[in-house]
Formats: structure tokens, sequence, C-alpha cells
């Protein structure tokens, strides 16, 4: 049983690893074949983690180790937490995959794309399953590569530019994130994590691990870069939001913070207002901007406050909560931002000022949209109504009255400009700008799978809280 679960681990994250340097060889062979083969690909490493959860709902945890030099041992962990980031992320990423199908099959450099997208999603299942903070580290720097390509791959010099903004603020926060790491080191002697439970470690590698994790999930005001980074292809910028890059940062928050460390005191009564004051700014944000990709951006920064609150508070309902954020936020924000994708597509028109109508040529696009969006407003009984719920509760429960009554106006600004973005691009008279192709079957396919599976996420609650609830109880246990 032990050695199928170290295979099952090892498979979830090589598997994407080494199959996107194979994706070069199937483009030669044929543009089906490399199709094909990243769609396999993307669905094998979801079938493996998902082979997981049934020893993930037991319970507990397996840690397995490659012994080498100066501490850098090759740990991976099997438990809850893990186990549900690599499922959830992993099956949206390959969601985004057969978008891609429909989305880019006129571009040029797929077999790059193609390769730096499975690369993308075999850094995070890395990330997810180490237990080693230089393993953490590498796996945190080939996503914060692969994203710097990803948003620069239309090769426009503004696209370059901006793929450079991001990568630059995300590595000055990895940077420093890695200092803080090495001052843990120097605390500990080691950079095992399920060696150092428990430990008290001081309030300088604490602000430093932190920059590199708000800069990651652009928290503010470490922001910036995720807006700008709309210029990518959309199936990237839907990786960006919903399957991988910002949950890199609040899974490292998780896994080190809630899992591992006592935060000093000043922080854990600090990070919750911080978060919290990020969740309203943006949703501010959001409220009046006119770009549709830059809207969702910043829907996304304001969102992740959430998550960001329900672990800070750390009661088992805040960090129960917080999980299953990130799957219903994954979800719907993946289907609002591949639903943009078809309108840009169709129209070549991102700004809502001059959209309109469009639910009379794209009704399915239209109904996943305000699907996806009552999700994320949290509407019930859609799944994110659940989660938000837990987090805004939770966050009563430890006392912050007005945070979580500043989480409950972000949720109604939330309300304001998703209905403002669904009434200016699909209701009223035909704009201009409107198209008349709704998208190809993979594209439409996704966006309505997306939109159903974020109302039977709701429906059928029950069984990923009972994942969340076994990862919270984990970490609270540790924690008391």
């Amino acid at each position: 049983m032990t050695n199928n679960i170290q295979t099952i681990i090892l498979l979830t994250i090589f598997v994407p690893i080494v199959g996107s340097l194979t994706i070069p060889l199937a483009g030669l062979i044929s543009k089906r074949a490399r199709s094909f083969w990243s769609v396999l690909i993307a669905l094998a490493t979801t079938a493996s983690s998902m082979l997981l959860l049934p020893f993930a709902l037991k319970g507990g945890e397996l840690a397995f180790r490659k012994t080498l030099a100066l501490g850098l041992d090759f740990i991976v962990v099997a438990d809850a937490l893990s186990v549900f980031m690599a499922v959830a992320s992993s099956f949206i990423g390959a969601l985004i995959v057969v978008y891609s199908l429909g989305y880019i099959a006129h571009e040029e450099n797929q077999s790059e794309y193609y390769f730096i997208v499975l690369l993308f999603i075999g850094a995070m299942m890395g990330l997810v399953f180490s237990a080693n903070l230089i393993f953490m580290y590498l796996f945190w720097e080939i996503a914060a590569i692969a994203c710097w390509r990803l948003i620069g791959f239309y090769r426009v010099r503004d696209h370059v530019l901006k793929a450079d903004k991001a990568f630059l603020l995300t590595f000055f926060g990895a940077v420093a994130m890695l200092l803080g790491f090495i001052l843990i080191y120097a605390q500990t002697g080691t950079f095992d994590l399920t060696a150092m439970r428990g430990t008290a470690i001081p309030g300088i590698a604490v602000l430093l691990i932190l920059l590199g994790m708000f800069s990651k999930s652009a928290t503010v005001p470490l922001h910036t870069w995720l807006p700008d980074a709309g210029v990518a292809p959309t199936t990237v910028t839907a990786l960006l939001h919903a399957a991988v890059l910002v949950k890199i940062g609040v899974y490292a928050y998780a896994r080190i913070f809630s899992y591992t460390f006592q935060l000093p005191e000043g922080w854990q009564q600090a990070i919750p207002i911080l978060v919290v004051f990020s969740s309203l700014l943006a949703a501010a944000a959001a409220a009046v901007e006119n770009d549709l990709k830059r809207i969702l951006a910043y829907s996304t920064v304001s969102q992740i406050g959430y998550i960001f609150l329900g672990f800070a508070v750390m009661n088992p309902l805040g960090v129960s909560g917080s999980l299953l954020f990130i799957l219903m936020h994954g979800l719907a924000k993946a289907g609002l931002f591949l639903c943009a994708g078809i309108i840009i597509h169709a129209t070549h028109e991102r700004d809502i000022r001059k959209l309109g109508g469009l639910i009379k040529t794209m009704p399915w696009t239209a109904v996943a949209f305000i699907f996806c969006s009552f999700s994320v407003i949290g509407i019930p009984p859609f799944g994110g109504f659940f989660s938000k719920f837990m987090v805004i509760v939770a966050t009563v429960q430890s006392g912050r009255i007005w945070v979580a009554a500043a989480a409950l106006f972000a949720a109604v600004l939330t309300m304001y400009y998703l209905f403002k973005v669904f009434s200016a691009v699909f209701m009223g008279e035909a704009a201009p700008a409107s198209g008349h192709r709704e998208g190809t079957r993979s594209m439409v396919f996704v966006v309505v799978t997306l939109a159903v599976l974020s109302l039977l996420a709701g429906l059928f609650v029950a069984y990923p809280t009972k994942l969340a609830n076994i990862a919270a109880g984990e970490i609270v246990r540790w924690i008391q």
C-alpha cells in the first residue's frame, strides 16, 4: 500500500513534467497527434491524483524521502491537504487543455504552448506534494518561468514587457521567501517541513515568506502584475487565476503557516486585516473597470483574500471553508475566463461598453457565465455560497466582527460588478462589435461543464467538504 501511494505521487508529479518534454516530438507527427497527446497527459495527471482520494479520505499522512546532500532531501507528503489541492488543480487544468484545442487551433507555436502549459501543471503538482522548503522553492520558480513565457506568448512588445513585469515582481517575492527559508534553516538545521511542526519562527522570516506568497497570489499591494497578465491567451489567464499560479501562494500559506510553524501573535492579528483590505480594494477596482479580463483579474485578487482569511483565522470552519473556496473559485473563475475567451475570440473586443446583446448569438456562453457568476458571488445553492459563508462565519467565530463585515461588503461589490458585466455584454441591443459565432465545440463544452460543476459542487457539497474537513482537522490538531 505504501509503495503504491509513493508511485502514484511520483506519477502525478512527473507525468506532466516528462510528458511536456515529448510534446515537440508529437508535434512532428501531426497537429492532431500533439493535441491528443496533450489532452491525454493532462487527463492522466488528473486520474493519478484522484487515485489518492481513498487514502486521503482515511486521514493521516505518509511521507517519502530520498536522502540527498546538505539537507536537500527530496521529500513528498500525501495527506488530505496535498491531495485536495492536487485533484482540484489538475482537474481544472485538464479542462483548460481541452478548451485550448479550439482556442489556439490557428495560433503559431502550439508545441511551445502545450509544452509550457503541461510543465506549469507539473510544477504545481511538484509544489503541492513537496515537504522540503528548497524543493517547494524549485517548483515555485519553474511555475514562474512558465508563467513568464505564457504571458508573453504572442511576442508583442507590450505583452513581453508585461510578462517581464510579472516575472520580476514575483521573482522579487520568491527571493525574499528564499531568504526566509534560509533563516529558518539557520534556526532549525533542516528544510524538512515534517520535522518542524510546532516550531516558532522569527517575525522577520514570516515577513520575508509572506512577501513571496502575497506576490505570487497577487495580494494588494503586490497585485499589479495580475491584471496586466490579461494580455496572455485567455486559456493562460484561466490557468493563472483558477488552476495553478495564484493558488500556489495560498497553498504554501496553508502548508507552511497553518500546518507547520507557529506564527507570532502579532502576525496572527495582522494577516486577516491585510487580506480583507486586499479583497475590498480589488473589488472596488473591478467595480470601476471596463476591460472584461481586467475585471475578472481584480475579482480574483478579491476572492483570494477570502481564502487567505479562512486560513488566517485558524479555526476548523475557516480552514475547511478556505479549502472549499479553492475548489469552488477554481471551477467558477475558470468558467468566467473561458467564457470571456469565447467572447473575445468572436468579437475581438474586451471593452464591455462596446459589447451587448450577445445572449442572442451566444446563449450557452451566457448561461455558463451567469452560473459561474452566481458561484463567485456566493448565491445558493452554487458551490461558492458554502465556501464564502463558512469563511465569513469562521471570521465571526474568531471575534473579528469588523473584518467579517468588510468581507461581506466585498461580496456585495462582487455581485455588483459581475451583474454589471453580464448586463453590458449579454443583454440589451447587439453592439457593432458583437460577433456571430459562439466558439468551437470543445470551448463551449468546457464552459458549460464548468458552469454545471459550479452548481453540482453546491448541491453535493458534502462530498468535497468531507475531504476539506479531514484536512482542516489535521491542520488544527497540529496547531493545538
